[in-house]
């Protein structure tokens, strides 16, 4: 049985997408140099830590999409102009991040004065296209068929997981307790958002990533959900890559029946921790209902997982 996994060459790759995130990848390294040349910091994270973060985050993302805009074989100039939408607007974006680090200032939440302000509002539109043209490559990625069906169902759950995750963004821009006291009190917040919920932002965080160790979190959601796109379509090529030396997995509908528990387990894993941010609980720091609904997910992946490779199996009708 010969396996056929979704390959395409690379100059099939939708090249805008591979080209920024090749620079993405460049400007992250700038972005530690930066870090150690710059020590300032804003809001108590290091000034060019997110845009360390957002490159990194930003190159995974537009490689992923450069390759599967490689395998539509249709609506190929609509994702073309979609995904170009996205990149120019990523672009656009991280530039006043970069203009605001510069100057020392929050780039998310301020509005401090009428320019941290605007520039804020500028972005959350900027955001708002890019979740819009995500939608449309998602729904163009429904109607595409691909050989290996692990693959094909990987890439379609990957990418609905995705565009979720990146609205889970939305949960951080409403103000705060403290902000909305200051709101109702002074008619002025210097910031309107925050990453955390229960705590300050600012305050302690795991390395790199910030993500408070005494509060909830709601970046975590955000990040686990956006990279569903990449880590879904690695498990179907893994599952693949097995598949030459485990015989039980050259069965297709295994493989699919894996892919599925992966991404029920995935989408388990995103409301956990976005129901654990939300109440305001640190990811490093799970209560015991945390804990518990965590070995209760965790169950029903190895359960789902056995389930999937035993029990007996006949080909699905496509």
């Amino acid at each position: 049985m010969t396996l056929q996994i979704p390959t395409t060459g690379l100059a099939t790759w939708h090249r805008p997408s591979t080209r920024v995130a090749a620079a993405l990848a460049i400007t992250a390294l700038a972005c530690v140099a930066a870090m150690v040349v710059d020590q300032r910091t804003v809001l108590g994270a290091p000034v060019w830590a997110k845009l360390l973060k957002f490159a990194i985050s930003g190159a995974l993302y537009f490689f992923t999409w450069g390759w599967l805009v490689s395998l539509l074989p249709r609506f190929r100039r609509t994702a073309h102009v979609a995904t170009n939408v996205v990149i120019v607007l990523f672009i656009a974006e991280y530039a006043v991040m970069v203009f605001q680090a510069v100057r020392g200032r929050p780039s998310h939440f301020n509005n401090a004065t009428p320019l941290d302000n605007t520039l804020f509002q500028i972005m959350g539109g900027m955001v708002a296209v890019i979740w819009i043209a995500t939608l449309v490559l998602t729904v163009l990625l429904m109607f595409t068929r691909l050989e290996d069906r692990a693959t094909h169902w990987a890439v379609r759950t990957g990418a609905v997981i995705s565009l979720i995750g990146i609205g889970l963004g939305a949960l951080m821009t409403s103000p705060t307790a403290a902000q909305m006291a200051s709101l109702k009190a002074t008619g002025a917040s210097a910031l309107v958002g925050a990453h955390s919920v229960g705590v300050t932002d600012g305050g302690p965080g795991l390395p790199i990533l910030g993500w408070s160790t005494t509060g909830g979190d709601l970046r975590i959601p955000h990040f686990a959900g956006m990279h569903a796109l990449q880590l879904l379509p690695l498990v179907a090529l893994g599952l693949g890559l097995l598949a030459t030396r485990i015989p039980r997995l050259r069965d297709s509908a295994v493989r699919v029946r894996l892919v599925w528990v992966a991404t029920l387990g995935y989408a388990g894993l995103v409301a956990l921790v976005t129901w654990q941010a939300l109440r305001g609980e640190s990811l490093v720091h799970p209560s015991a209902p945390t804990l518990t609904a965590a070995g209760a997910l965790l169950a029903a992946v190895v359960l789902g997982g056995v389930a999937s490779v035993y029990r007996p199996s006949r080909e699905l009708v496509r």
